[in-house]
């Protein structure tokens, strides 16, 4: 079964650009029996994923239509029978129309009226069509819709919910363009090897109900449902009941006996009532599979580098050096060890004694020149008195250079003697204890997403249903990301070095 899967992608994908997976979503829908909604612009190609579904099944009809406000019952059900009328009976003629398709594609399913709605809901739903006063069973496989907007009206929502699957088309990607550009006519030359009958789709449908949960995937639709409830995201009994069995059909072709975490990915296209509830869907999946790197990434990496700027502090840290008297040591510009923090000397111009001004003065240094005595006098002394007014009484001039608070004087700083800081016994134990619980972690992480990217390699090559999805993704992030790990685990290995070569206080 999966090797015909396998060459039945290989028909429906041809010659359609980043479609993989509208395309599997709509075959594993078609296998499940339900319906999928494909939502977005027209020219996406979503008419063309219906009509070559149809080409997978055979001995099957196709119908095809697209509804207007104005659409009547006839254009999907069949015209009324002229004969049946004048027998008095109530009778369409449903040969070619929807009631005797299997495959059947409608777009702008939405403006599907009030007369029409009803008998829409029960075929789809129930695989039935109430012609006249008959209850007839249809051959219904599966309807693929197409839409522009969403509904608004309340009245659509009961026909919004019987499309268990839903996806939002988008048009083809910049990456893509070019091949959309130069697509070869000769891709439409491609031929289904092999088809799938009504009987392989029912033998599918038995054989996957027994299909189990694993406890992984129980757990994880336990959570979702919580997450759903807390998002006030509605999602009826009987909607979790289809939702079981979508992931039944979708573990059994993929050749596995119960349903694990990866299939329930898929449970992103059932569970959306708004497209944007989409993208905080998958952000749920993401976290909850710890599939994430990037956020673990950019956490270690602020971890990283706040550790090794404290042992870039602790390395060049430096202490005051003292003598044996616990007295702080200084070096004179000639090389002299010393206790004085600096020289004072007396200063001089020309062999003459340098005085400052009055304190009165804002630069009292005359900016470190000073005043030698005739200066003094005569720039701020009375030439007759040779006095000065300080602090409210006058000094003369005799006085004011006697007192030595006047004289200028010329300070030499001396270096101070500093020595590489000594850390406690405990501090350096209790930081190389801290730094190797860091590097467990990060060793521990470094495996596990070697792990998850084995494990998501292998489902990328095996998974027949998750092409495309955020698996893909992911994947791409582990892979680049997880030599990130590794170099900040050689960061903090170096920063251990780093710890145990600092100096101890003895």
């Amino acid at each position: 079964m999966q090797t015909k899967l396998q060459n039945i992608f290989s028909y429906l994908e041809s010659n359609l650009i980043e479609r993989t997976v509208p395309i599997r979503l709509s075959l594993l829908a078609a296998l499940s029996g339900e319906h999928l909604l494909l939502f977005g612009p027209p020219g996406t190609a979503k008419s063309e994923m219906a009509r070559k579904l149809c080409n997978v099944f055979s001995n099957i009809n196709y119908f095809e239509r697209m509804l207007t406000r104005f659409s009547v019952p006839e254009e999907l059900f069949g015209p009324l029978s002229i004969k049946a009328l004048e027998d008095d009976r109530y009778h369409r003629l449903t040969e070619n129309y929807l009631p005797d398709a299997s495959v059947a594609f409608i777009d702008e399913i939405f403006k599907a009226n009030s007369a029409i709605l009803n008998s829409l809901l029960t075929l789809l739903n129930e695989r039935e069509f109430d012609n006249g006063s008959v209850r007839e069973q249809t051959p219904l496989i599966s309807v693929i819709a197409a839409s522009n907007e969403l509904p608004e009206d309340e009245g659509l929502d009961a026909l919004f919910d019987r499309f268990l699957l839903r996806y939002q088309v988008a048009p083809v990607s910049d990456n893509g363009f070019d091949e959309l550009l130069y697509l070869s006519p000769n891709n439409y030359k491609l031929e289904l090897s092999e088809t799938l009958s009504v009987v392989d789709i029912e033998n599918i449908q038995i054989k996957s109900a027994t299909v189990v949960l694993s406890e992984a995937a129980h757990k994880l639709i336990h959570n979702l449902r919580a997450y759903l409830s807390e998002k006030s995201i509605y999602i009826s009994d009987r909607r979790w009941r289809k939702a079981l069995k979508f992931l039944q059909v979708c573990a059994y072709t993929n050749g596995k006996d119960s349903v694990v975490i990866w299939d329930c990915v898929l449970l992103a296209h059932l569970m959306w009532q708004k497209p944007e509830q989409l993208d905080e869907l998958n952000d749920w999946f993401i976290e909850e599979l710890n599939l994430d790197i990037a956020a673990v990434a950019k956490r270690i990496e602020k971890l990283v580098i706040t550790w090794e700027a404290q042992l870039d502090t602790d390395a060049k840290k430096r202490t005051h050096k003292t003598n044996s008297h616990g007295e702080y040591l200084y070096k004179t510009p000639e090389g002299k060890i010393t206790t004085q923090h600096e020289r004072v000397k007396l200063a001089e111009r020309n062999d003459a004694v340098l005085f400052m001004a009055p304190p009165d003065q804002i630069d009292r240094t005359n900016d470190g020149k000073g005043y030698t005595l005739d200066e003094l006098q005569q720039k701020f002394f009375d030439e007759s008195y040779k006095q000065t007014h300080i602090d409210g009484r006058w000094v003369d001039i005799q006085n004011y250079i006697n007192n030595t608070q006047n004289r200028l004087v010329n300070r030499v700083e001396y270096d101070a003697l500093d020595q590489p800081f000594l850390y406690s016994v405990d501090y350096l134990k209790n930081q190389q204890s801290e730094l190797h619980e860091v590097i467990q972690e990060v060793n521990d992480l470094s495996e596990n997403y070697l792990q998850v990217q084995a494990d998501l390699s292998e489902i990328k090559n095996s998974h027949l249903w998750l092409a495309g999805s955020l698996v893909d993704t992911a994947y791409s992030h582990i892979l680049a990301i997880t030599p990130k790990l590794i170099d900040y685990n050689q960061r903090l290995l170096a920063l251990i070095v780093v710890s145990e070569s600092l100096n101890v206080s003895r």
